[in-house]
């Protein structure tokens, strides 16, 4: 059975229905395979494929996934309800109509779903909210996607959005770059953009009842030029029925679109409001860029040059107010940077002109500048200037108010939810869980910005650690003055890629210590979904650049890019990791003390034993730790559950120290570090084998140097290294408010005022489906 005039059949409800049990987990703890998580992320993008070019089969779907969604919460099944939930909502944005009574169940389940415990209320709190508008103006949730990732000119929701994807070049190379590139090249013109606007917005509030898909669809083609009016007058009622909520009558915009439809079809030969087959709208993957993250890009001069080249900002008055004095691309701009050194010059003269000595030049013109002069008028006054006294421009210290409200709505405490399951105002000791979940509370204190960067990285845990270092440093100079992030959102999404194809073999977690993509592999187990749909991305991405060659003329299904999509468009969820400062001296007194940041691994390494570590690692502890390694001191916080932090301090013998961020198995998914040594001396039993603490100084006590490696990056090694000392990487915007609060007052205290709920630490949050499911 096929459409009038299209090709696409229909799937029968049955046929659906197996396709959604073949995506869904498995109700048996740990029965899935790396190849059956990889078989369910290809079976939800065929699902989504099968049913997006027929709106009958996206009702079908829409209706199967409501009864299993009911069926779950009947039997408890809570595995199920999130990818369930996600393939619902996927599905609705991109429907040509839905009855009213199928947006009342959605409603009424996402409400009950915020009884559960996190993180299904997070994610139950994000839909309904979503459902209520969409049920009151139909055809919103698509006309905003379309509109801002594709950066269309809208006088009425101004907003843009853009999808930067930087892969790792030690990971990307050869055959597998055009394998992604070809496919985030791929886009529509603007006119089809539009045209799919308005024709979603007509399906949605109509229906077949009273609207022809097919004929609607035929005279929008013809109109070319012309559709960019209609395109305006669709966003202008959407957005004001929005607005005003349910103030307005119910049946106003509906009457609105039906006059639009009208007009549309008033040169038709039939009936304008006859009914008809719907058309379909595939909602178009968002506008992408893909780069290789070389040693010369610059992700943040990249964004600023994007937003800076859109006119979106003309109807943000509040973000353009510096926009004319600061030049992100300027070289100022490298000299207020946070990591730069700045020297000061000491002034020996009094400040008068008639002071200075005869025959001093504070003036000295260039050739360039006297060849610029055009005439002799010109050139005396050039001559009179030298004569006055020139200062160098200096750096502004004092912040303006609006600057430093900015900061404080920045570094405001986002309400967010723990990977345990406790909220805030609890024991110390819950601290330790892991934070993860959106931000519910405070989002009417920050000011909705006009941009938003959704960045996808891929690679392991390098390019993780690359990011992060980024992060600190944009956070470091944006705390001096607030110019990107007072503009653009910033939504961190992560893509584990290994250099080599994914092993058939799972390893657990307790041996995923050694794992080149140890965030990615935590992710994939405390969110499923993750799992399923991005962790089985790395064996799809080396299996597509080994078939580039072989398919250099087919044409090709953007496999990547519409996985890459549904991430962005549904992983909303950010989980937390904590970025840790370290500082590394030196044994060579002349080289300066190097200040760094890691969010998953620091090594710590004596290069004189690895061979015979590499020998010996094989035979009994014993016999390797009496006489190997070098003896460390380290001193050190020691955290517990019960907040009771003790300090202690203890000397070993060993030849390298792994500090993780990462559980090393799911009963210990503690916030914090964990130092694990490799061989302790059998001589002192009370020794611990793994210590875990948010701050630590290892020093070496013996004529030995060690080496230290950052994120599992050889790019980030340091030798010669004398000590190291690690401490939880304090937010450059509070530290930078506190520094202004204390010039001012110098007895308030750190907790005073607005000072407690702003961000001590600095955070790296990574987006996902569901955050953390325990």
């Amino acid at each position: 059975m096929e459409l009038p005039g299209g090709s696409f059949p229909v799937v029968p409800e049955a046929e659906l229905y197996r396709s959604v049990q073949a995506v869904l987990p498995r109700d048996i703890e740990g029965a899935q395979s790396p190849a059956s998580c990889f078989d369910k992320g290809m079976l939800r993008w065929t699902l989504h494929k099968k049913v997006q070019n027929n709106p009958v089969n996206i009702l079908s779907l829409v209706q199967v996934l409501i009864k299993e969604l009911e069926k779950a919460e009947r039997s408890d099944s809570r595995k199920c309800i999130i990818p369930l939930l996600h393939t619902l909502m996927y599905a609705i944005i991109q429907a040509a109509y839905i009855p009213d009574d199928l947006y009342k169940r959605v409603y009424d389940f996402c409400k009950r779903l915020m009884t559960y415990p996190y993180p299904y209320c997070s994610v139950g709190l994000s839909y309904t909210r979503q459902i209520k508008t969409e049920r009151l103006v139909p055809g919103l949730m698509y006309q905003r996607l379309l509109t801002a990732e594709q950066r269309l000119k809208s006088e009425h929701y101004p907003f843009q959005e853009r999808v930067f994807v930087l892969a790792d070049p030690e990971v990307f190379s050869g055959s597998m770059i055009p394998a992604l590139f070809d496919e985030a090249s791929a886009g529509l013109n603007r006119l089809d953009q539009m045209c799919r606007v308005v024709q979603h917005t007509i399906q949605a509030s109509l229906g077949e009842e009273q609207c022809n898909g097919l004929k609607l669809a035929h005279v929008l083609k013809q109109k070319g030029q012309d559709i960019e009016p209609y395109f305006q007058e669709v966003q202008a009622g959407l957005e004001q029925m929005a607005e005003e909520g349910s103030k307005r009558e119910g049946g106003a915009l509906k009457s609105q679109v039906q006059q639009l439809y009208r007009e549309i079809l008033s040169h038709a030969d039939s009936e304008p409001l006859c009914g008809g087959p719907l058309c379909d709208c595939p909602l178009p993957n968002p506008e992408m860029s893909f780069h290789l993250w070389t040693e010369d890009l610059d992700i943040w001069r990249e964004l600023a040059k994007w937003f800076r080249s859109s006119n979106t900002l003309e109807q943000f008055p509040s973000f353009c107010e510096d926009d004319d004095d600061f030049d992100f691309g300027d070289p100022l701009s490298t000299l207020i940077a946070a990591d730069m050194p700045r020297f000061s010059i000491l002034s020996s003269d009094s400040g008068i002109e008639k002071d200075l000595p005869p025959g001093d030049d504070t003036c000295s013109l260039t050739s360039l500048d006297t060849n610029s002069l055009s005439n002799s008028s010109e050139s005396n006054n050039a001559e009179q200037d030298c004569g006055k006294l020139t200062r160098r421009n200096c750096l502004k210290i004092k912040t303006s108010p609006v600057e430093s409200g900015r900061l404080i709505q920045e570094t405001l405490e986002d309400d967010v939810s723990h990977g345990g399951g406790l909220g805030h105002g609890e024991r110390r000791g819950t601290t330790l869980q892991r934070r993860a979940g959106a931000t519910t509370n405070n989002n009417f204190l920050k000011q909705q910005k006009p941009y938003t960067a959704r960045i996808v990285i891929m690679g392991d845990d390098r390019i993780v650690g690359r990011l992060t270092k980024a992060y600190y440093l944009l956070k470091k100079r944006e705390a001096r003055r607030l110019y990107l992030t007072s503009k653009v959102n910033l939504q961190f999404y992560y893509i584990p890629v290994c250099t080599a194809p994914s092993r058939s073999v799972e390893k657990p977690l307790s041996e995923s210590r050694g794992d080149s993509c140890s965030l990615g592999s935590y992710l994939s187990n405390v969110d499923p979904w993750y799992k399923c749909n991005i962790n089985s991305l790395d064996s799809m991405i080396h299996n597509l650049a080994n078939m580039q060659p072989l398919n250099s003329g087919r044409p090709k299904d953007p496999f990547i890019s519409d996985v890459i999509s549904y991430y962005v468009r549904c992983g909303q969820q950010p989980v937390y990791f904590n970025i840790f400062f370290v500082k590394i001296s030196f044994t060579r007194p002349e080289k300066e003390v190097v200040e760094e940041v890691f969010v998953t691994q620091l090594d710590v390494e004596f290069p004189e034993f690895r061979h015979f570590y590499e020998s010996v690692k094989d035979k009994t502890k014993k016999g390797s730790a009496e006489f190997c390694g070098a003896v460390i001191s380290m001193n050190y916080k020691k955290v517990t559950l019960s907040g009771r932090d003790v300090e202690k301090g203890l000397s070993v013998r060993t030849s390298r120290v792994q500090i993780s961020t990462i559980p090393s198995n799911e009963a210990e998914d503690l916030n914090c570090l964990t130092l694990t040594l490799n061989e302790v001396s059998m001589k002192n039993k009370s020794t611990e084998s793994k210590i875990r603490t948010n701050n630590i100084k290892i020093r070496t006590l013996e004529c030995r140097s060690f080496t230290v490696t950052l994120d599992k990056d050889s790019r980030k090694t340091y030798t010669d290294v004398q000590s190291v000392e690690i401490s939880p990487c304090l937010d450059p915007g509070y530290f930078a408010h506190i520094s202004r609060r204390c010039r001012v007052d110098l007895d308030e205290g750190q907790e005073a005022g607005l000072n407690k709920y702003m961000k001590k630490a600095l955070l790296l949050p990574i987006n996902t489906f569901a955050g953390i499911i325990n």
